[in-house]
């Protein structure tokens, strides 16, 4: 009987909350008399190409015993990324992806591996995980898969980031009840980073590695840097942040796609305001509403670090409280007023802070949103990893909760497969906005920018139209609520026609309305960047999940969408999968090469 095998290698944001299951790499169920599956070598390869990133993971295993196993590979689902190929290679054939629908790719891939021919899949796990199998893994053999997948890049005040995830974060029970795992690389871990930029880079930095990882500057807005890491364990993430040159104006970038003059274009444009937002000379109040759930065991250190040296930089004009919640939520700081010493009091009291029970983040939310006082501005700093597991659970109530108080909810996500699509509909329906944090972040760096969007004014009622020979349809993003200082926007969106269109920025500021304007091309042809079609499909497809979140649209309605979306820009969604197969057996088949042309 064959075992099945998991080849658990891409972590994301921090770490793991058991000593058994501590980072990334080879799982082996709990028990199991086999050898655990060896990792040769870890490869990865970014570009980071002004608004957005490619990576190119290429990792080799070994199965050391001695019969035929089946495997299964699974990675956390980076934000708002688009897996867009997969392949094995055996040594004697590689096997390319195609994308399907959920249902008929998993049947395909049943059939071929009852024959026992080579064949894989790649399907995903909501927010969590995509997940990989491949049958069969031989014996004493090696087994090499690669995936691809997209990003866009966002910057705030000036700063780029880039992460790789490699921790476990400690959200998923199943896996942590079940498997054990396999970290060290038998080789070599190897990152190699290629950052383009339009605009100057005035500072690249690597935290945590700067002495080991070599960077090199090609020209002012090129770098590449190189990390390798000989026998090294998959147990700490990989962040770059690099730093545009300051006084840089605002600007408007955009990235286009065309393959044909008779067919519509696809845009990502990349909006950086260079309005002057004042700080605010009154006080404001600040709402700190923090998990202390058992997933967050080993990320409250950090998390404790980053609000106490938060609510250290207060001023005595700003009031601050502190809500903790697991199973349930409590008020530890009343409203106070951020003196020194009821800071101090407040720093030693967040360093205590333990770890247990469950995640009802609806309580901790509700909580903080109490007792406000309607004449001074609020914002509630939400500090969690987001997996909801005790009480209310439902994305449409959160909306609902937010929409009924003025209040803007500034999210910090800590841990793997973090549920960033419900702090996404927190965030939206406050008018506020949420960032991931690692281990190897800079969590105060975190908190502190977002304190300067809280002191500072913000745009209003901000929404953006075009005009000009250009038609621009089914956009993304293209009315937020609010924008803050040192926030960039990226927007998605289609075309016809070509030529200079005009891009308006209407919003309050101060109580005044403020209009901002600008020209950009759109070419009648463009081949330069294919990608760009699928980071808009998959904008389009979080689009969606969001308004089906905050129950704007029935799930059946929404699902179709999104398959119909994942089959014809190959994408893997909650509703389609990939299938890997070699190239005779897609055309037995009659699969369309959709994703090989791509």
């Amino acid at each position: 009987m064959k075992l099945i095998k998991t080849l658990l290698c891409c972590a994301a944001l921090t770490a793991a909350s058991l000593s058994h299951v501590r980072a990334a790499g080879t799982l082996t169920p709990t028990g199991a008399p086999q050898s655990p599956i060896q990792i040769r070598s870890h490869q990865v390869n970014v570009t980071l190409n002004n608004g957005f990133a490619q990576t190119e993971v290429l990792q080799t295993f070994f199965n050391p015993n001695a019969q035929d196993l089946e495997a299964i590979y699974a990675f956390p689902v980076p934000k708002s990324a688009s897996l867009s190929a997969v392949t094995i290679g055996t040594g004697e054939q590689t096997l390319h992806g195609e994308v399907l629908p959920k249902g008929e790719a998993e049947k395909i891939y049943e059939e071929e591996k009852k024959s026992g021919l080579d064949a894989g899949i790649a399907t995903k796990n909501s927010f969590l995980t995509y997940e990989f199998k491949g049958a069969p893994v031989r014996a004493n053999a090696e087994v090499t898969l690669r995936f691809v997948y997209y990003q866009p890049l966002e910057h705030d005040a000036g700063v780029g980031r880039y992460l790789y995830p490699l921790e476990e974060g400690g959200t998923d029970d199943v896996a942590r009840s079940f498997w054990t795992a396999n970290t060290k690389v038998e080789g070599t871990l190897s990152i190699n980073v290629e950052l383009k930029s339009a605009w100057p880079v005035a500072d690249v930095r690597v935290p945590g590695f700067e002495g080991s990882a070599a960077v090199q500057q090609l020209d002012g807005g090129h770098y590449k840097v190189a990390l390798d890491r000989p026998g090294a364990k998959l147990d700490r993430d990989f962040v770059l942040y690099y730093r545009l040159a300051d006084n840089l104006p605002g600007r408007v970038e955009v990235i286009p796609y065309r393959a044909a003059k008779d067919k519509p274009g696809t845009f990502m444009m990349v909006v950086t305001p260079g309005v002057d937002l004042k700080p605010l000379t009154h006080g404001a109040d600040y709402s700190y509403v923090l998990d202390v759930s058992g997933s967050m065991r080993t990320k409250l250190h950090t998390l404790a670090n980053g609000v106490a040296q938060t609510i250290g930089q207060l001023s005595p004009h700003d009031r601050f409280r502190i809500v903790t919640f697991n199973n349930s939520a409590r008020e530890i700081v009343p409203w106070s007023n951020a003196t020194p010493d009821n800071a101090k009091q407040a720093i030693v009291l967040v360093k205590s802070l333990t770890s247990s029970g469950g995640t009802n983040l609806y309580a901790g939310v509700a909580l903080g949103l109490k007792d406000l006082d309607a004449d001074r501005a609020t914002s509630v700093v939400l500090v969690t990893d987001g997996v909801a597991n005790q009480g209310v659970v439902q994305p449409a109530e959160f909306h609902q909760l937010l929409k009924k108080v003025d209040v803007r909810v500034f999210g910090f996500l800590m841990g793997n497969s973090a549920n960033w699509p419900l702090m996404r509909t927190i965030a939206d329906a406050s008018g506020g906005f949420y960032a991931g944090v690692s281990n190897d972040d800079d969590i105060v760096g975190q908190l502190l920018l977002a304190k300067g969007k809280i002191t500072h004014e913000a745009l209003h009622h901000a929404a953006f139209k075009f005009s000009g020979p250009v038609r621009i349809f089914d956009s993304t993003g293209e009315t937020p609520q609010k924008i803050y200082r040192g926030q960039q926007l990226v927007i998605f969106g289609r075309y016809e026609g070509a030529g200079r269109a005009t891009v308006t920025l209407k919003a309050s500021l101060s109580g005044a309305d403020k209009t901002y304007t600008t020209t950009v091309d759109f070419p009648a042809l463009d081949t330069d960047n294919p990608e760009i079609e699928r980071l808009w499909a998959m904008a389009m497809i979080e689009q969606i999940e969001m308004n089906e979140a905050a129950g704007f649209l029935p799930p059946a309605e929404s699902h179709d969408a999104i398959q119909m979306l994942g089959v014809n820009y190959q994408l893997v969604t909650d509703y389609t999968s990939m299938v890997v197969l070699d190239d005779a057996t897609h055309a037995r088949r009659g699969i369309a090469r959709n994703n090989q042309v791509r």
